[in-house]
């Protein structure tokens, strides 16, 4: 068998084994929260779809084995009863190919689905062409083929079945020796499979691929950063090849039920690759715009088979775009710039012209979802508000549209992004500062509000640009949000206060790390430091979930989500270097 393969270890139930520019993974998580006692085959083509199930079997009547799961970023293994004697390997020899091999159990391969009607389940049969079995899937709208390597197929059953049927075949050895098969994924017909290398060396090869990946993008790590190179995993394997609406390749926020990207998630594993995968990151930012409407907004989501529009998400792209500028370790060329300045211009004026009400200075959100803050109790008083947080984010992505017609020589549009900048500060703190924290409001009776969200104080983003006396009044409030863990985003004093409430209680990776950058940059360092400190401690502990408990540390929801794992790395990458100084 091969050898312990380098890379590293994770648990499976939190993070699928996959692969970078594989469009499914393997993992027990078949839907949301909803975890098999079988690994599968999960497709995220046409959505979330379990298509196969790994069942290890022994014995001369197959019967299943219960087995113990491990995996790495090379490898995955079962391990049953009798250790080595008894053992499945699994790897990726490319993106849309699983190599397996075992010896001493089998493997029965089957449809996840039971039941094939016209439109639903998989359909089975085996190709008189090479004599492999090949799965079909409405679901996914792919096909599933089996090749056996070495040793046999038994007990096939349910060929060319329709309706309710068991459906699958069993891979075995000869006697003691092993066996080897390949599953691959392809869309309607390839030449019969032909093995490219040994199993042993595409396992070697799998490691080597995300080993040299992890070393770009976390060259810095050491030590005092634990978690490094498994939050690069999270992003590696996260990533899809271009297909469907997604014609870049495309990080996916999870390959689990979270499997889309979102119009500001993106933003942030654009930040935490450009030093080391700088294609890929400038990829990773203009992946939402390259779906931008008339209007200038971009959508809420983009995934395989499915753009929504039905909300939109906050207008942080001013504040990433400046940050991922001085992070690529090239800059972008002016064909570049020109492209994603006209970009920004569109989605700047799509807030300014089409969510401020006539006679109004200042924009508003039509409902939570909008924010990214989706149930957060400043939205309690009314869904639709003018909040501070999005006037602050669209004075930074003015003030960047100002540097960037600088560098366009456009002068005269430079000094209008300029002004409207100052406009809109001066008019946040006007109609909405209270002299002790900002307000929400409704654009529809003015009527002002605070809550004990975190999402009041997110103005704090603007950093150098606040006034001292404010920001320092910001950085008080947030001390009192701040758990052993991180900020949490409802003050847990609050009656509104829930441990698993989504926004309305739990630690969010963005809002930590927007938060930490404005405090930096407002000069509250040492309060910026503890932040980056705890909350790094928490994904080194907890792992790169959705949100986590803000008193426990517990990780909450989809557990293998790439904008914490991008989070972690960004500051994670700024401690290192700050404390190598």
């Amino acid at each position: 068998m091969t050898d312990a393969p380098t890379g590293p270890a994770f648990n499976i139930h939190h993070i699928p084994f996959s692969s970078h520019g594989s469009w499914f993974g393997v993992s027990p998580v078949t839907s949301e929260h909803v975890r098999s006692r079988d690994l599968h085959l999960v497709s995220h083509q046409n959505g979330m779809h379990p298509v196969l199930r790994f069942v290890p079997v022994a014995g001369t009547h197959g019967e299943r084995v219960e087995t113990r799961w491990t995996a790495t970023s090379g490898q995955l293994t079962w391990t049953g009863p009798d250790g080595p004697d008894g053992h499945i390997e699994m790897t990726y020899q490319s993106a849309d190919t699983l190599r397996l091999r075992g010896t001493g159990l089998g493997l029965r391969i089957c449809a996840s689905a039971d039941r094939l009607t016209p439109f639903s389940g998989t359909y089975f049969y085996q190709d008189p062409l090479d004599g492999s079995h090949v799965f079909t899937s409405y679901e996914s709208g792919r096909r599933y083929r089996i090749t056996v390597l070495a040793g046999k197929a038994t007990d096939v059953r349910g060929v060319e079945s329709l309706g309710e049927a068991d459906r699958g075949l069993t891979v075995t050895g000869d006697g003691d020796l092993p066996w080897e098969a390949a599953v691959e994924e392809l869309d309607t017909a390839r030449p019969p499979y032909v093995p490219s290398d040994t199993h042993e060396r595409a396992v070697e090869r799998a490691a080597r691929v995300f080993t040299e990946f992890a070393d770009a993008v976390t060259p810095w790590r050491t030590p005092d950063t634990p978690a490094a190179e498994l939050a690069a995993y999270v992003l590696w394997s996260a990533t899809v090849a271009p297909a469907g609406f997604l014609q870049r390749p495309a990080v996916l926020m999870s390959k689990h039920w979270m499997d889309k990207v979102w119009s500001w998630d993106h933003c942030f594993n654009a930040l935490a690759l450009a030093p080391g995968a700088p294609e890929l990151a400038w990829d990773q930012f203009r992946i939402m715009f390259d779906h931008q409407d008339e209007s200038g907004a971009l959508p809420d989501s983009v995934t395989h088979s499915e753009i929504l529009h039905n909300f939109v998400k906050p207008p942080i792209h001013g504040w990433a775009l400046r940050h991922l500028r001085g992070r690529l370790p090239r800059p972008p060329s002016r064909t570049e710039l020109s492209e994603v300045y006209h970009r920004l211009e569109r989605w700047t004026r799509f807030w300014l012209d089409s969510r401020r009400a006539p006679g109004q200075t200042l924009p508003h959100y039509q409902h939570g979802n909008d924010s990214g803050w989706d149930n957060a109790t400043t939205f309690d008083p009314g869904r639709l508000r003018i909040t501070a947080d999005l006037s602050a984010f669209l004075i930074l992505q003015l003030r960047e549209l100002a540097d960037l017609a600088t560098e366009l020589d456009r002068a005269d549009e430079a000094a209008a992004w300029a002004h409207s900048a100052e406009a809109l500060q001066a008019a946040v703190i006007r109609e909405l500062w209270t002299g002790e924290r900002f307000q929400a409001r409704s654009p529809h009776t003015g009527a002002g509000t605070t809550s004990l969200s975190l999402l009041d104080l997110m103005p704090v983003v603007l950093g150098e640009h606040l006034p001292t006396g404010i920001s320092t009044r910001l950085a008080a409030h947030i001390e009192t949000h701040l758990t052993a863990h991180g900020p949490a985003t409802e003050r847990p004093d609050s009656p509104h206060y829930q441990s698993d409430g989504y926004w309305r209680g739990p630690i969010w990776a963005p809002a930590t790390v927007l938060i930490e950058d404005g405090l930096r940059r407002a000069g509250h360092v040492d309060l910026a430091d503890e932040i980056s400190a705890r909350f790094r401690a928490l994904c080194e502990n907890s792992g790169f979930a959705e949100n986590f408990d803000a008193l426990t540390g517990e990780g909450l929801r989809d557990r293998a989500y790439t904008w914490t794992a991008s989070s972690y790395l960004l500051l994670a990458e700024a401690h290192a270097y700050r404390d190598s100084r």
